[in-house]
Order: C-alpha cells, then sequence, then structure tokens
C-alpha cells in the first residue's frame, strides 16, 4: 500500500443511492482508522468518465456503488479503459453476478437448484401469462432480472393478487420502466440464509450462514437497511449438513462467476431442500449489513476486511 491512494466512489444516483453512501461513510471511516491516504468522488454516471480523468491512476478505486452502473459492470468497463485498478469483481464477473438469469445458467452444470423461472419484456406482461404461471408453478413473484437490495419485487400468491395487480395495471407495470427484462420466477416460502465469502491468499473462503427472518413478507429494501425490521440469526440454527452445503454452495457460486474480494450469496432452505436465490458481488458496508456481522462473528474486524478488498485489488 506504500504511495497509494484510495478514491472511494460513492453516490451513483439509483434506487440505491442512500446504501451507497452508507457504505462510503464507513468505509471512509475505516481508511481513517489504517492510516491509508485517501479522497472520495461523488458518482454521477453520466459525468464520471470526464470526472474520474482528473485522478490519477495511482489511485486504487474503492467500488462503494450499489445497484446500476455501480456493481452491474458499466463503471468496471471504464476504469479498465483508464488503466485504474479497482476494488470488488471486474466487469463481467460483475455484469454477470448483477443479471440473474445469466448467474442461473452459470450454475447450470452445477448442483445447485434454482427457483423455476421464465423472463420477460416488461411491457409484454399480460394476465393471461401471470394466471398461466401460477397454474404450472403455484405462488411466484416478479422482480427485475438486473437489480438488488430486493428492489421491485412483487409476490402473487393466489389469482386475486394477479386480478389486484392488473386493475392498476399501468402504474404497476410503469414502476419497471427502468427494468426492461422482468424475471418471473416460482415463490418457495421457505427459510431465507446468506453466506459471505472473502478471498485470502487468492482463495475464496466461506464465511458463516445467517438467517434472516423478516417483519415484512421477505428480506425486501426495507428489511435490508432499517434497523429492527428485521432478526439476524447468526450462526443460523439449521441442521450441520445444510449450514456446510449453504456455505459450499456460496463458494460455488463465487467461484463459478469469479467474483473477487468479497460476494454475498442468499438462499432458501424449504422442505430439506437448498435453492440458490441471486449472488451480491458488491455486498452493504453499512453498519446493519450482513458481511461485516459474520466476519465480527469470525473474529475479523471491518478494518481487516476493507484492507483486505484493497488488497485484492492490487
Amino acid at each position: 500500500m506504500k504511495n497509494k491512494k484510495i478514491l472511494v466512489l460513492e453516490g451513483g444516483f439509483n434506487e440505491e443511492h442512500k446504501v451507497s453512501l452508507s457504505t462510503g461513510n464507513e468505509v471512509k471511516k475505516s481508511l481513517l482508522n489504517l492510516n491509508i491516504q485517501f479522497d472520495s468522488l461523488y458518482v454521477n454516471p453520466p459525468e464520471f468518465s470526464k470526472d474520474i480523468i482528473k485522478y490519477g491512476t495511482e489511485y486504487i478505486c474503492f467500488n462503494a456503488l450499489h445497484g446500476t452502473f455501480g456493481e452491474d459492470g458499466q463503471i468496471q468497463n471504464i476504469l479498465d479503459k483508464l488503466f485504474f485498478k479497482y476494488t470488488h469483481s471486474t466487469s463481467k464477473s460483475s455484469f454477470i453476478g448483477f443479471n440473474k438469469q445469466l448467474t442461473k445458467i452459470q450454475l447450470k452444470e452445477t448442483n445447485i437448484a434454482t427457483p423455476d423461472y421464465i423472463v420477460v419484456d416488461f411491457k409484454k406482461i399480460d394476465e393471461d401469462m401471470l394466471l398461466n404461471f401460477f397454474l404450472k408453478f403455484g405462488k411466484f413473484i416478479i422482480k427485475p432480472i438486473s437489480s438488488g437490495s430486493s428492489f421491485g419485487i412483487k409476490i402473487f400468491t393466489n389469482k386475486k393478487d394477479i386480478e389486484y395487480f392488473m386493475n392498476d395495471f399501468k402504474t404497476n407495470i410503469n414502476f419497471y420502466r427502468m427494468h426492461n427484462q422482468l424475471m418471473i420466477e416460482k415463490y418457495i416460502e421457505g427459510r431465507e440464509l446468506t453466506v459471505a465469502v472473502i478471498e485470502k491468499n487468492k482463495q475464496s473462503v466461506p464465511i458463516e450462514v445467517t438467517e434472516i427472518i423478516p417483519n415484512n413478507i421477505f428480506f425486501d429494501y426495507e428489511s435490508k437497511y432499517t434497523p429492527g425490521i428485521s432478526t439476524k440469526i447468526l450462526p443460523a440454527k439449521v441442521p450441520e449438513n445444510i449450514y456446510n452445503k449453504c456455505k459450499d454452495f456460496a463458494k460455488i457460486v463465487h467461484d463459478k462467476i469469479n467474483c473477487k474480494g468479497v460476494s454475498r450469496s442468499d438462499f432458501i432452505y424449504y422442505d430439506d431442500k437448498l435453492y440458490f436465490l441471486e449472488i451480491n458481488t458488491q455486498p452493504g458496508l453499512t453498519p446493519i449489513s450482513l458481511v461485516p456481522q459474520q466476519l465480527k462473528h469470525h473474529n475479523m474486524s471491518f478494518d481487516e476486511l476493507i484492507l483486505n478488498i484493497i488488497n485484492c485489488s492490487l
């Protein structure tokens, strides 16, 4: 780290803007603790290419962004072209990890189960499509194919839910106007589990398994970022074989997508089966985020995590 400086990238102006600012704030506190020089850049996506060239490539960019532009490969592509080093996953891995369908495709050759799904253009959704999916798979959810923090998830448990959705269809579907492709996925009502994976000596290491019991219907945006809205049990009180399988699967997903630095994978445990839901290649680092909690339980401090993430970018 000698003669190196950190440039914290934060903001992003998307649905996860506030989360990014919170992550960025925690990262900057840690850099002060570590006595590492840093600056910060408030990222406005249309202006980023112009803004970043004001800095020299001696800076390592700590990517504290979340959501579109920050963790989907876009900002990584720009940084690659300008020869900047940056934290977290590469442009290709970020693109795949942010796209729920591409992630599922990457796992086809593994023994990791994922819920059944279809991908549709949001403009082509109609009542017949939703009813047909319900008749075939039962309860289902709709979510953007590329988004984070459980943004835009709608759960349909019966035909009445479909009817209510269609009654105010224009408003409901307009909610997804920035997300052209949507995933309609079988909804599995089970126990929500999550696993952090970090890299040590260029090897991925799964940390612990947390069970999340949300006060809301599922672990949505509010549950993730509002203190007291969800209960987190660490370590998760599940059978030992499921606990170990959850860690093994998280490592497989991390490696299959070729993530770097840190990731977090989410699962549903139901009827003695484990289903992978999605991976987050840039999990939140806020005071109530899951990754720092797991690492603390594993006797690794937040400062150690930040230093480890930076070292993985070198």
